[in-house]
């Protein structure tokens, strides 16, 4: 699978970065370039992260951005985090998303909504060596997240845990899992409880790993509560809140999927920049034709706006803002995008695009889940409406 080697730059300043963030995007785009591109075909291939590239991302930080600095992590905010994200996502989705998720939706519950003894004890392990996921979906969940049937009892000082999760990325890898269950069924939304599950906790297994169109190399698994046994010093913020931490926990949570989504289509597009100016049709490169050229500054013209998005979702979001609406558009528009360029850059490689050779098929895979996970699109149009129409 050819490569497109280049250091990775935004073709214009976006927004204004500081220095830290300058240096930090420099340092995450080196690390893609070292450890992640060489891994890239392999990992695609046997359809596993390489658990030196996952000791790689937290010797450099990159598993605990957002969390405090006296709980080992780097202290640093959303804009880090998507700034990390883009940047390995430019050269492989499924290594980004194992970022991703570690900050957005497993670091950041627990160092919002945890006390101060599940922070010290989890988040020192989340920024130290274990991989975390999320368990909200279900097999008969998915957009109606807060329908879910997986039950918690409380029996003593324990809470006993019973259903099954899908579609949890990182399943595979983890050793802590954010997991939702309703303790109060005929509370409805309102009687669902987050815990904080570790692997080995008796009643605990992790079951079928999806095979998958893309992001391969993430694993994507069932998780199975079978009288899971959870310490009542487990449950993440008050019984009864877990509707709220997950919906606040998912709208971050979309902007790292948007910065996934900008980092793919950075990366096909790129590649494809590269290929028409070297690809010689009619005694000339395809880059001298007008309507390639067209269709590239139009590409390219989606890209920045999408980038744009999510850059200010993530700035609202570390100035304290409210950003359901902005985090749902920047979901919602990014992924489109994506959608729409990776499959302009398949065409304009022709017969090529189509093959495992060259590196545009894999973008083009990738994109697909962007329409789908953490919200659908038609979700994603929901939440902004109702921000609309309130």
């Amino acid at each position: 699978m050819t490569q497109v080697e280049k250091p990775f730059a935004p073709s214009t300043p976006l927004t204004s970065l500081s220095s830290d963030e300058l240096l930090f995007q420099e340092a995450v785009s080196a690390f893609a370039e070292a450890e992640v591109r060489p891994r890239l075909v392999e990992m695609e291939k046997t359809a596993h992260l390489d658990p030196a590239l996952i000791r790689g991302t937290f010797e450099l930080g990159l598993m605990g951005i957002e969390v405090d600095e006296q709980y080992g992590g780097s202290g640093g905010g959303m804009m880090m985090v998507t700034l990390a994200v883009e940047a390995i996502s430019r050269v492989d989705a499924s290594s980004a998303i194992l970022v991703d998720v570690q900050n957005t939706l497993v670091n950041y519950p627990i160092g919002r909504y945890g006390n101060d003894g599940q922070k010290s004890r989890y988040l020192t392990k989340l920024t130290g060596d274990t991989v975390g996921a999320y368990a909200l979906s279900e097999p008969g969940s998915g957009s109606d997240a807060f329908g879910l049937t997986t039950r918690a009892e409380l029996r003593g000082d324990t809470w006993v845990l019973n259903g099954r999760k899908m579609w949890i990325t990182n399943g595979a890898e983890a050793g802590i899992y954010v997991v939702f269950a309703n303790a109060d069924p005929s509370a409805g939304h309102r009687g669902i409880t987050a815990f904080i599950v570790e692997r080995s906790f008796k009643g605990f297994a992790v079951g079928r790993k999806e095979d998958k169109l893309g992001i391969r190399a993430s694993s994507t698994t069932e998780l199975i509560l079978d009288g899971c046994e959870v310490p009542a010093e487990n449950v993440l913020g008050p019984v009864g809140q877990g509707y709220r931490i997950a919906i606040d926990t998912l709208n971050g949570g979309r902007i790292g999927i948007g910065a996934q989504m900008i980092g793919v289509a950075r990366g096909a597009l790129d590649a494809t920049i590269a290929y028409v100016k070297e690809r010689q049709q009619f005694g000339k490169s395809i880059a001298e034709f007008q309507a390639v050229q067209f269709q590239l500054a139009q590409a390219a013209t989606d890209l920045e706006a999408a980038r744009l998005m999510v850059y200010n979702a993530a700035r609202l979001r570390d100035a304290g803002h409210d950003i359901q609406k902005e985090g749902a558009m920047a979901k919602l528009f990014s992924s489109q995008v994506c959608e729409r360029v990776t499959s302009l850059c398949v065409e304009l490689f022709g017969g090529y695009g189509y093959t495992k050779d060259f590196p545009v098929e894999k973008f083009y895979r990738d994109a697909k889940i962007g329409t789908i996970y953490e919200g659908t699109s038609n979700m994603q149009l929901q939440t902004i409406a109702k921000q609309l129409l309130k």
